[in-house]
């Protein structure tokens, strides 16, 4: 039910129809237009859900998550910005990433720490950069894109943290500042008017959150850099909306970074509760 290996598909590369079964596209030439018969499954499932509004949800609720695994810890803070706020305990067992959690062995956390959160204004704030640059490079390159851009970011955040020694790490804002050096390499590719434009902003409120991060205490700020690397070579190498149609590649990719995020809660659960 779920795979398409006959009849008339969509080809993932041009959008003309052509066969599921068909060896390559008639129009574009594409090897294996079907994709295995998950091409258009695929392409339907990242048209109908809004990645941005996933995030948010997985956010809350992984947040609610990390209160209840230890709700002794809600109260306990010194002060009004350290209430509500879940306890390192927690958070490890829910997959936060950092020196110690690599150094047994738990390779998964860079990706599942990208939804954790250590109090009600860290998720408010990550959440509204989230909904305020998440539409903006959906627009711009496409809704598997964005997964990618978001998830690589991400990652390429926590990798470089944790090769610089930092203990235990959690937040999205390493997305946040990809999504920001997606739109920067946006504006670089694009060029003319518009592509200057958006350069400017978009460099311009990386720089102001960058500078920011140094004038507050417990900011991973190399998480910052790196995932502002990571964004901007992701939206380098990535096509697009403009130029051309998301392809069976790139929602493959998407897929990829889903699926991987996925399989890290689960080895997060997995490692905290039954092994």
């Amino acid at each position: 039910m779920f795979r398409k290996t006959s009849g008339s598909i969509l080809c993932p590369s041009c959008g003309r129809l052509t066969n599921a079964d068909a060896r390559e596209c008639l129009v574009c030439g594409r090897r294996n237009p079907g994709m295995w018969g998950f091409a258009a499954p695929l392409r339907g499932l990242f048209r109908r859900r809004s990645l941005v509004d996933v995030v948010t949800v997985a956010c809350i609720v992984l947040y609610v998550l990390t209160l209840v695994l230890d709700p002794s810890a809600v109260l306990r803070g010194r002060g009004p910005f350290s209430v509500f706020s879940p306890s390192s305990r927690a958070l490890l067992d829910a997959g936060a990433t950092g020196a110690l959690p690599w150094q047994l062995g738990r390779w998964w956390t860079v990706f599942t720490a990208i939804y954790l959160h250590g109090g009600p204004l860290h998720i408010l704030f990550n959440i509204l950069w989230i909904r305020q640059l998440g539409p903006a490079v959906e627009e711009l390159y496409g809704p598997s894109r964005l997964a990618v851009i978001f998830t690589v970011s991400g990652v390429a955040g926590f990798v470089a943290s944790n090769l610089f020694g930092y203990g235990l790490t959690i937040g999205a804002s390493g997305s946040i500042f990809g999504l920001l050096g997606a739109m920067v390499a946006f504006g670089q590719k694009r060029g003319g008017t518009f592509g200057a434009m958006v350069l400017r902003q978009y460099g311009q409120w990386a720089l102001l959150l960058f500078v920011m991060g140094f004038l507050m205490d417990g900011v991973n700020n190399v998480a910052h850099a790196g995932g502002f690397v990571g964004g901007f070579a992701a939206g380098l190498v990535l096509a697009l909306a403009e130029q051309r149609n998301e392809t069976g590649t790139d929602q493959l990719l998407a897929t990829a970074c889903i699926g991987l995020t996925l399989l890290g809660f689960a080895l997060a659960l997995w490692t905290a509760f039954a092994a």
